[in-house]
């Protein structure tokens, strides 16, 4: 390995342009310029379109990709792409100029309304499991109006109009994961309107799910980065030795951030900011070079498209500042990996948040029936939320100490709990020294302190003040896939719900039997304590909640009757593109364990042996000159032979497993064998070469060690 130098300190110039609120969208077709640049009906019809849902018209089409054009030009955009996001988990976009040939050997620029509500890219290459084969290569994208148009920008100075787009094959399945979370987003909508329109309230003609994801990641100098193969191809590390320090100090979370990372930083929101994404707050995360990027809430699919940008913009600004961002959920063993907190909440279009306790008895009892239509969706469909956040990544993570268990639990902390429980018993509720027994849609409930609900940090689904917090997600992971469960699992317990009310002589009366009913059989998924503590597991068996510890186990959820016939009524996914998912998700599960296991056998044998020999060869050579007095060298070379034996013994078992799981031509059994035999494998061979790392010179080893890769930012 080469000399590795300490990086240089970022000199961090004083930032001088625009102010926020002018560079604030900047780059975004947004509803402001859309009012500037469309003629009135135009703009009227276009947001009947994004407002309503009614059908675009070809000649607003018409009208709207010309002004879109002429504005992205004005701005140096050369290309247009329909930017989609394809079931690989990032994203896709083709780019194509504005130009159009003139008969006297020229161009002119143009862009119809047609090229901007569809596209046609070659659909053969794109994962679809099973939905067409690969010789059928048509596939279409739909631009999806309700997100905005935006300008992209790279380091060379290209500028690109990149149009949100759903999309699906020739024959109209989905190839995505817009398509199934704009569905599940219209079924989340109409049920919980029927729910609003049987309790009185008949003002609001929308519901729209609403995401706040908050985004971990780490930074690692860049020339450390190109020095380890398994950062290069696998976004983690599979060999390392703990260094001296890791984050037991507690001393890395929320301090000070250092001035190359907070140059970073800055130029992370300056770029975010242009796009309209509303970068909120940063700061330092729990483990050594671990940050977080948290923005506001938005709609769901625009949240969803905006995280994309997010992760996709952290990597092109770190490289910028000679930084590689890691989205891995664990790049490195020993300290915390990375999450994604999803939080998550219903609000109407004219501005009702449905899980706010709200302060009088028709608002309390609103939301009372929104969060027991929530804790029923959860505990009845805990399987497939576990399912949505399976990934060979996020297997590091959940159930260590430092993420939620594979256990789905719900927090609501200790006053909410206890007041649902007293309620549905039939008991006095008591506020401010007073107890009576409490009428639904009578009385008003006792208030509910905000801030006691964020405590429990441990809990994969928390109630926090008035909203859900989602905490499973990888950080690599797109959010579009938990989104689509969760807002179908609340489709059908608020259609549920929606009938009964529908039906009820009394609806006060009704919204106490929910109530009581809910907490009877699905209070069990409520739990306020230690998820970490082993004592939860034994607990969690006994209430019956399932525990499904890895990925390959959890995405057979998507193959039940059950979540097939959930997601089949509410015309979400269907029974062949929800196959395909299980398909396609299993199967990249076992192809990223093969990576995992060819880059480890490929370091093994160039890098780790050598190193291993050149370091025995030169304690044999010590050996020899000091004759008897050699005894630490003696005891040392045994050492590094035993390793190199056990090594090579491990590194052939590693090979041998590899070859038999790829071998396997069907798709569970392979991901199972991966998971089985090859992970157990290359854990076996992590072993000997850590061992080896403790005990070999520092000019010897063939990569940056932790101590380099954590520490020297």
């Amino acid at each position: 390995m080469g000399k590795i130098t300490t990086p240089g300190a970022c000199t961090c110039p004083k930032k001088i342009g625009p102010s926020i609120p002018e560079l604030f969208g900047a780059n975004v077709f947004n509803d402001k310029m859309m009012k500037e640049r469309l003629p009135k009906e135009t703009y009227k019809s276009l947001r009947m379109t994004i407002d309503m849902g009614v059908s675009l018209q070809p000649a607003t089409a018409a009208v709207v990709a010309n002004a879109m054009k002429d504005w992205a030009i004005e701005r140096g955009a050369t290309h247009y792409t329909h930017w989609f996001h394809p079931l690989t988990g990032i994203t896709a976009e083709k780019h194509d100029s504005f130009i159009a040939p003139t008969r006297d050997g020229g161009v002119i620029m143009e862009f119809s309304g047609r090229q901007l509500i569809q596209g046609e890219p070659d659909a053969s290459s794109f994962p679809s499991g099973g939905l067409r084969a690969t010789f059928e290569a048509r596939g279409y994208t739909a631009w999806d109006c309700t997100s905005p148009a935006f300008l992209k920008e790279d380091a060379a100075g290209n500028v690109t109009l990149t149009i949100p787009t759903a999309f699906c094959s020739y024959t109209g399945e989905a190839l995505d994961k817009k398509t199934p979370l704009l569905r599940s987003m219209e079924a989340v909508s109409g049920q919980a309107l029927r729910v609003l329109r049987a309790m009185g309230h008949t003002s609001s003609t929308r519901v729209i799910s609403t995401v706040g994801p908050e985004q971990e990641y780490f930074l690692v100098d860049k020339e450390y980065y190109l020095q380890r193969l398994d950062l290069i191809t696998c976004g983690r590390t599979l060999f390392g030795a703990p260094p001296p320090k890791g984050q037991e100090l507690e001393d890395q979370y929320f301090g000070a951030i250092k001035d190359r990372v907070s140059a970073f930083m800055w130029d992370l929101d300056t770029e975010l900011w242009k796009m309209g994404i509303t970068s909120k707050t940063k700061h330092n995360e729990v483990a050594p070079a671990q940050y977080e990027m948290a923005p506001v809430f938005a709609t769901t699919n625009i949240a969803a498209d905006q995280n994309q940008l997010v992760m996709e913009t952290m990597q092109k600004v770190a490289l910028r500042h000679d930084m590689i961002c890691l989205l891995h959920e664990k790049p490195y063993a020993g300290v915390n990996g990375s999450g994604k907190h999803n939080n998550w909440s219903l609000a109407t279009d004219d501005g009702l948040n449905l899980l706010e306790p709200g302060q009088t008895p028709e608002e309390n009892a609103q939301f009372l029936v929104f969060l027991c239509a929530l804790l029923k969706a959860v505990d009845t469909h805990a399987d497939i939320m576990r399912a949505t956040c399976g990934s060979s990544g996020n297997d590091h993570r959940l159930g260590a100490n430092e993420a939620p268990p594979a256990i789905i639990s719900v927090f609501l902390g200790n006053e909410l709990s206890e007041l649902l429980e007293q309620v549905a018993k039939g008991d006095k509720v008591c506020r401010d020294g007073v107890c009576q027994f409490l009428k639904i849609g009578v009385d008003s409930l006792p208030e509910l302190p905000k801030d006691n609900t964020d405590r429990n940090r441990t809990s994969p689904f928390a109630f926090t003040g008035n909203k859900f917090e989602f905490r499973m997600l990888g950080s690599a992971q797109s959010i579009s896939g938990p989104n689509v469960a969760l807002n179908t699992i609340a489709a059908e317990a608020l259609d549920e719900i929606a009938t009964r009310l529908e039906k009820a002589k009394n609806v006060n009366t009704e919204i106490l039997a929910i109530l009581r009913e809910t907490m009877q059989k699905h209070g069990r998924i409520v739990f306020n304590g230690n998820n970490y503590s082993e004592e939860w597991v034994v607990e969690a068996k006994k209430r019956g909640l399932p525990n499904v510890r890895n990925t390959v186990d959890a995405l057979k959820a998507f193959a039940t009757p059950k979540c097939i016939k959930l997601f089949k009524k509410y015309k979400v996914l269907s029974q062949e593109e929800l196959h395909s998912r299980y398909d396609i998700y299993t199967e990249q599960y076992a192809k990223h364990i093969n990576i995992e296991a060819q880059t480890a056998m490929q370091m093994v044998r160039r890098q780790f042996i050598p190193a291993g020999i050149r370091f025995a060869t030169e304690l044999g050579n010590s050996v020899n000159a000091a004759g008897k007095l050699a005894t630490v060298q003696k005891d040392l070379l045994v050492r590094v032979s035993e390793l190199l034996t056990s090594m090579t013994k491990n590194l052939a078992k590693l090979e041998k497993q590899t070859a038999a799981a790829r071998a396997i031509g069907d798709v569970p059994k392979q991901a199972t064998a991966f998971r089985d035999k090859v992970t157990t494998a290359l854990a076996d061979l992590r072993a000997d070469v850590d061992g080896l790392e403790t005990i070999t010179p520092r000019d010897l080893w063939p990569v940056p060690v932790y101590s380099d890769l954590l520490f020297k930012l």
